[in-house]
């Protein structure tokens, strides 16, 4: 009981390595947003997921042939392929056939349903608390991503293409709950590596058309397709397993509520976009919230 008692508090404590990781986390994500936009226009929503996470696998299976983890047990293999078909596979194709068709600060809203899915199911099925402070910072969390979506310009428009994102924040909030028990007996980079390779390999029927478009391809979408494959793919989902490893799923997904602000804030140096005084409002709530989950926890 008490070596229980150590490790569920080891992984309330927001520690250095915690921190790090969930500001990877944020910063990799929401750089995903333009490197998306700009990787549509270079490549169909398909071929650019099958690149970039054909990118990202390479150094991932280095990564587990020098390290030789040790392998699953046959009652968590099911959650390791759950991860690569539907948190990197599922997940990327439907967001990226939902940004044709929705803006951006629409996209960022719906996505930020959910920290709002994660903690529910979390309470449910993990057994974690979730006061009522949490629930109100992430009441304020929610709100201010709503303002961000406002400021857009462009509105909220239901279409197929915002279900699609819809169906994605899903994906990831149920991948959250099913492979959080596997942190407790294997790395976390071990898991993100693992996610890598089988996303990379259910998508890997589209990689000969990915091939195709990229040799004819501008260097604006070579650059973004390399980028995606990188930044928000290896880096930041090895910065997520680490940071969900050493905090409850529920807060570990409130932290996402940051990834909308912090893409309006990479838009604005990479793109030229100016955010409006609304956009600034809304950003600071969406941290208001975050604030308010972690010192009322």
């Amino acid at each position: 009981m008490s070596a229980m008692t150590g490790t569920l508090n080891q992984t309330q404590r927001m520690d250095t390595t915690a921190a790090i990781a969930v500001a990877l986390t944020v910063v990799g994500w929401a750089s995903a947003f333009p490197a998306i936009r700009a990787g549509l226009a270079a490549f169909g929503p398909l071929e650019l997921g099958a690149l970039r996470f054909a990118i990202a696998a390479v150094p991932a299976a280095i990564f587990l042939a020098v390290k030789r983890p040790a392998l699953p047990r046959l009652d968590e293999v099911w959650r390791l392929v759950f991860g690569g078909a539907i948190f990197v596979a599922l997940y990327t194709a439907m967001l990226n056939f939902g940004e044709l068709t929705v803006s951006a600060g629409a996209a960022g809203f719906i996505i930020n349903v959910s920290p709002i899915f994660t903690a529910i199911m979390a309470m449910a099925l993990l057994g974690e608390r979730f006061s009522r402070w949490a629930w109100a910072g992430t009441a304020i969390s929610f709100a201010g991503i709503g303002v961000i979506a406002m400021a857009d310009g462009q509105g909220l428009h239901f279409n197929a293409g915002a279900l699609l994102v819809l169906g994605s924040a899903l994906c990831s909030a149920v991948n959250t709950i099913v492979q959080k028990p596997l942190f407790a007996r294997h790395h976390p980079l071990t898991i993100s590596a693992s996610n890598m390779i089988l996303g990379a390999l259910c998508l890997s029927p589209f990689l000969p058309s990915g091939f195709a478009q990229a040799a004819v391809a501008n260097t604006a979408g070579l650059g973004a397709v390399i980028f995606l494959g990188i930044v928000p793919s290896l880096i930041a989902y090895a910065a997520w397993a680490t940071a969900l490893s050493r905090l409850p799923a529920a807060r570990a997904s409130n932290f996402l509520y940051l990834v909308s602000p912090m893409s309006a804030l990479i838009g604005f140096f990479w793109l030229g976009e100016v955010p409006t005084l609304l956009g600034i409002l809304g950003g600071a709530l969406a941290l208001g919230g975050v604030v308010v989950v972690n010192l009322k926890r």
